[in-house]
């Protein structure tokens, strides 16, 4: 069986009662769930209590070494710790890990601008592949590994969790990938939901300005998943088993094929 890549939204942590106990029925099931989880919002949120402003370029945090350590500590720490125990708690068995461990997502700083954020060259699956096998939902945060050719100075790079997802989803050649979000999915210039959607038709809608904001890595790591990955949809996790009609096949928010 092909695993499923889920992300969790940063934008949901706060409302994912649901999701939470859909990952454990779905792993009750004999589901195969690969989860990648944000928290962004978390991080502005200890930002602000050291007084650190948080600047964003296309979705994606503009990171400086004192907010990459942020990342890091509440990500990789706190959020994950909580949502690994959440789960155990639930019934479930869960290993928390970040895109460091095992070499997992090697990256590049590619952008001056976005300082210690950057994106995937290389994916590293196997202490996925290890997790799963001894019967453990992998729970997988920022940040990522710094590629070898990187400077000595970086020690590791701030990835958007949506790129995570995308890489992980395309490595291990998933059977679908899942973004739990706060919004009912993709929608037109004039609001409506959008059901169905091409790759195509996601291209048009970026280059029309129709899509934005943090819908545009979504979008964009939607398109990469879509090379070895059949189906991509963009679900509100806020809304009670959503998850859970998502992977039986309901329609509910925005499907990408």
């Amino acid at each position: 069986m092909k695993p499923i890549v889920i992300k969790i939204g940063g934008s949901t942590l706060g409302n994912h009662d649901t999701t939470l106990k859909d990952l454990v029925a779905l792993q009750k099931r004999g589901v195969i769930p690969i989860v990648v989880h944000g928290g962004g919002n978390k991080v502005t949120d200890w930002l602000k209590r050291q007084g650190t402003p948080t600047s964003f370029k296309d979705g994606i945090r503009i990171t400086d070494e004192y907010s990459l350590e942020m990342v890091a500590a509440v990500l990789g720490g706190l959020v994950n710790t909580d949502l690994v125990a959440a789960i155990n708690a639930l019934g479930g068995k869960a290993v928390g890990m970040t895109g460091v461990d095992g070499n997992l997502t090697e990256s590049k700083c590619h952008d001056p601008e976005l300082g210690y954020a950057g994106k995937i060259i290389k994916v590293n699956p196997e202490a996925v592949h290890a997790v799963v096998d001894a019967g453990f939902i992998p729970f997988i945060a920022p940040p990522g590994a710094k590629a070898t050719d990187e400077p000595a100075d970086i020690p590791y790079v701030n990835i958007n969790g949506d790129d995570i997802a995308a890489a992980l989803a395309d490595a291990l050649r998933a059977e679908r990938l899942i973004f739990l979000t706060d919004v009912e999915g993709i929608r037109d210039a004039d609001g409506n939901l959008l059901p169905k959607l091409s790759a195509e038709q996601v291209r048009a809608l970026m280059a029309n300005g129709v899509i934005v904001g943090g819908m545009i890595a979504k979008a964009e790591a939607a398109l990469l998943a879509l090379e070895k990955t059949p189906r991509v949809q963009i679900i509100d996790g806020r809304i009670p088993h959503a998850l859970i009609d998502a992977v039986d096949g309901k329609a509910v928010g925005t499907v990408i094929s």
